[in-house]
């Protein structure tokens, strides 16, 4: 089974902050605040996390999907490059989707532990069949991104 990205791509409006218009069969112009920076680095190539550096708060763990203020001491959160392999942790088969979903179905959708990081990170398994504690690495769409979560895919290990 391989998942496929249906051609889709979005239009870059803006790159600081990121803005991006997805087309469907309407459109929605969106912009990413201060997590621009997470999915720029999806196109290239990178898993960027956010990490909180006060040393009073004793909170040094990655977060993934990324925070802008740590939410222990509310201090900016520092970006750093998460490690792109992990661990499925659990999954779900998307059969029926509705009407914007843009992969191919069935989907197998899965939350990836990431030594680390203190947060599970949800994605699609690009090829394979999911099984709980199987390895995976991420897999980034660089040449045609979409400026979205689906620049990140899951492969086996």
């Amino acid at each position: 089974m391989a998942i496929e990205l249906n051609d889709t791509i979005a239009e870059v409006l803006s790159e600081d902050p990121l803005v991006i218009k997805n087309k469907k069969d309407w459109y929605h112009i969106h912009s990413y605040g201060g997590w621009g920076r997470f999915f720029t680095g999806l196109r290239e190539g990178k898993l960027l996390a956010t990490r909180c550096d006060n040393k009073e708060c004793g909170e040094n763990r990655m977060w993934l999907p990324p925070r802008c203020e740590c939410p222990d001491c509310w201090d900016r959160m520092t970006w750093v490059e998460a490690p792109t392999v992990g661990e499925v942790f659990t999954h779900s088969t998307v059969l029926y989707p509705g009407a914007p979903f843009r992969l191919s179905t069935p989907c197998p959708l899965i939350s990836v532990v990431i030594e680390g990081v203190c947060t599970k990170l949800m994605g699609y398994m690009k090829v394979g069949e999911p099984k709980i504690g199987m390895a995976v690495k991420a897999e980034f769409n660089t040449e045609k991104p979409t400026n979205t979560i689906l620049d990140l895919a899951w492969v086996p290990r």
